[in-house]
């Protein structure tokens, strides 16, 4: 292996609770049907009659991130980055997750900062670090917090700064039905945790669109 790159140490974290039977397709498809028939229309219908197959083959899309964890994307980090230190920040990483308390959608921005402490790791790994934990049930707050253990557990950096803007369906589409409403979360370590101005210098970069 190149001497400039190394593994990043490895890391695993505590798995989603198992499920005691994992529903057969079958089973899952089954289930949606019995929604539709609960909603009040007729799964055998022609417009419904494929939709449980097209739902249970969406939810294998939408929620791959529990057959995923960091270790699969932050594998490597390059070493070779001549003596860069500053911030590095990727921002506007879009993502679509789904709130467990309803299911609805829930989809934004993510933004992502750190320092390096030696190394670096390729920019297309935060979108897909992003995408593990958004393609599960989540909380906007507790995204927030997986993404950036995930990222002082690998890349062993200085510091890094976490910042998700999301809007909740289960707020705009039901309940008090307040479309366009934002939730910001921030999470942060390093640096980032304790000098404020540092805070403010990441923040202002996110604004400064």
């Amino acid at each position: 292996m190149d001497d400039m790159v190394k593994s990043a140490r490895p890391h695993r974290e505590r798995p989603a609770k198992n499920v005691a039977h994992k529903p057969t397709r079958e089973e899952a498809e089954a289930a949606v049907a019995t929604l539709l028939a609960w909603a009040g229309d007729d799964p055998s219908r022609e417009g419904l009659r494929d939709t449980p197959a097209r739902v249970a083959k969406a939810y294998e899309e939408l929620f791959a991130g529990y057959a995923q964890e960091p270790s699969d994307v932050l594998d490597t980090v390059f070493e070779d980055v001549g003596g860069y230190g500053e911030m590095v920040l990727v921002k506007d990483i879009p993502f679509y997750s789904h709130c467990e308390h309803h299911m609805a959608p829930f989809f934004g921005h993510a933004h992502i900062a750190y320092y390096p402490a030696g190394g670096v790791f390729g920019l297309s790994k935060f979108g897909r670090l992003v995408d593990i934990y958004a393609r599960r049930l989540q909380t906007q707050e507790t995204m927030t917090a997986q993404i950036l253990a995930a990222l002082d557990a690998r890349l062993h950096a200085r510091g890094a700064a976490v910042m998700i803007e999301a809007e909740h369906m289960c707020m705009s589409m039901r309940g008090v039905r307040k479309p366009g409403s934002t939730t910001v979360t921030m999470q942060f370590s390093g640096p980032f945790k304790t000098d404020p101005a540092e805070q403010a210098r990441f923040l202002s970069l996110v604004r400064g669109r």
